[in-house]
């Protein structure tokens, strides 16, 4: 069985919901440099991948499950996935967020939008009769309308104080966002018997660590 986690912070925080669920690497990830790593459980293996990647893997059957962010599903859904379980954990915001004071460019026929999320803001914006022409960026997004790029732009937030120290504001919320599990539809039916305990397991960590899925 193998269970594909996005590298960084979601990975950090999914090994300790595995640990309390029984699943533990037997390799630190922050220190070894398989991609594949075997688990303390026989027959459990992590494949450590980018968020973007995780999805992928899954629903080809590359692992039968996975753990991502819901912004990834939300910005590129792949078919072939059930997405059974909200792990509650590295959550933050979607927002689109501008210079302090500049929130009336949300009621602009056209908004220039620096983003990596093309799809949800261009949605967000058409929901409110809007067009957004969006510019597809992946580095800081904050520097796009202080160089005068953009006029706003939508980003994962999680304390806002990226925002704050570079003179921005929150203008809206698009969603909130936490880790999921997905699992393959396929191994879904053909190896139900494996994976549902798997995951009964990983809800009962979630729930005696108090966290709120």
């Amino acid at each position: 069985m193998r269970i594909a986690v996005s590298k960084g912070r979601i990975m950090r925080e999914a090994l300790e919901v595995f640990a309390r669920a029984g699943i533990a690497p037997k390799e630190d990830p922050s220190k070894s440099r398989q991609l594949i790593l075997p688990c303390t459980e026989e027959g459990i293996e992590l494949v450590v991948l980018r968020a973007a990647d995780v999805p992928t893997y899954v629903a080809l059957g590359a692992a039968e499950l996975g753990v991502t962010g819901r912004d990834v599903l939300m910005e590129t859904p792949v078919p072939g996935l059930y997405e059974p379980l909200d792990l509650g954990i590295a959550r933050c915001r979607l927002i689109v967020a501008g210079p302090k004071g500049g929130e009336a460019c949300l009621e602009q026929p056209r908004v220039r939008v620096a983003t990596k999320y093309v799809r949800l803001a261009r949605e967000f914006f058409a929901a409110r009769g809007r067009q957004a022409v969006t510019i597809k960026l992946y580095g800081s997004m904050e520097l796009a309308p202080l160089a005068g790029l953009s006029d706003c732009i939508v980003d994962l937030v999680e304390t806002g104080r990226t925002l704050e120290a570079n003179g921005l504001e929150p203008y809206a919320t698009l969603t909130e966002i936490s880790a999921r599990v997905v699992v393959n539809k396929g191994a879904w039916k053909m190896r139900h018997d494996q994976i549902m305990p798997i995951l009964a397991r990983l809800q009962e960590a979630v729930e005696t660590a108090g966290i709120e899925a």
